[in-house]
């Protein structure tokens, strides 16, 4: 008799996020999609800091696998590295927020 485990140990990322850019006022979105859900003390940070649930930062996670984060409305400041961390695992990407030039 076989008896399979799972364990945050076993769960591992099977998308990891990427690197996006986008313009000022616009939305970002990374997602890290775990091959097991369950795994505890998952995070998200922006260049070191670490961000919460808010109307401006949107995080959300799907059947405990599929982990999102979307920036709403985002500035030139926010430009940075995002970063998703899971137990032991950890996912980064760069974020670029670039400026909008008017030629008149």
């Amino acid at each position: 008799l076989l008896l399979l485990c799972y364990t945050e140990e076993a769960a591992v990322i099977v998308s990891g996020l990427k690197n996006t850019d986008v313009f000022v006022g616009e939305s970002a979105t990374f997602t890290c999609e775990l091959s097991y859900p369950g795994v505890k003390n998952v995070q998200w940070w922006l260049d070191g800091s670490p961000l919460h649930n808010n109307f401006v930062t949107e995080i959300s996670e799907q059947d405990g696998m599929i982990h999102t984060l979307t920036l709403n409305d985002v500035a030139c400041h926010d430009s940075g590295t995002v970063t998703f961390r899971a137990g032991s695992l950890i996912s980064s990407a760069k974020l670029l927020v670039k400026g909008i030039s008017l030629l008149e």
